[in-house]
């Protein structure tokens, strides 16, 4: 595990999560660190993935860790999807900036990405399940998009209305 400060999450609908990430220009240490703070807020957060962008930080930077044991952390640096399978799957999904929040989204079953690791060595991932799905749903992010896009309009008002509600209680206290 990391002893890095954790960072705050950016909650849906935050208009900071619709920013597209811009490309890493370097994999030096200011960027390790970064992923390091990423993983000891996914890990706090009882996360499997987490956007640089979900930390108010616009750079293609992912950190996933699906195993159950949580001793299998991996660095996506401006990731890039190859290749898709035709075949997708309709899978319930959370994620840690829409709390409390899980519904279905279609997603291919495996693909093939190349990204850079924390090294800034390239590296190709064959993923399938819940890491292709998780891979996936990061990137989206990365793009500027969030899982409850993929829902219906009444679906993604009703989540808005809700989270607004919840963040205005908190801010009450």
């Amino acid at each position: 595990m990391t002893s890095a400060e954790p960072l705050p999450i950016l909650c849906y609908p935050d208009p900071r999560l619709h920013t597209v990430a811009r490309p890493v220009a370097a994999v030096d240490a200011r960027i390790r660190d970064l992923a390091d703070r990423m993983f000891a807020t996914m890990y706090e957060a009882n996360g499997i993935g987490l956007a640089a962008t979900q930390v108010d930080v616009h750079e293609r930077l992912i950190v996933i860790d699906v195993s159950e044991e949580r001793d299998q952390p991996q660095v996506l640096i401006n990731p890039q999807i190859e290749w898709a399978s035709e075949e997708t799957r309709k899978g319930e999904e959370g994620c840690l900036s829409v709390p409390g929040i899980y519904d279905g989204v279609e997603r291919s079953v495996a693909i093939r990405v190349r990204a850079l690791d924390a090294n800034g060595a390239e590296r190709v991932i064959e993923a399938e399940g819940m890491l292709a799905v998780c891979i996936q749903h990061e990137m989206d992010h990365l793009m500027g998009k969030v899982f409850v896009e993929y829902l219906s309009l009444l679906k993604r008002n009703r989540i808005k209305s809700k989270l607004l509600k919840a963040q205005r209680e908190a801010e009450r206290g």
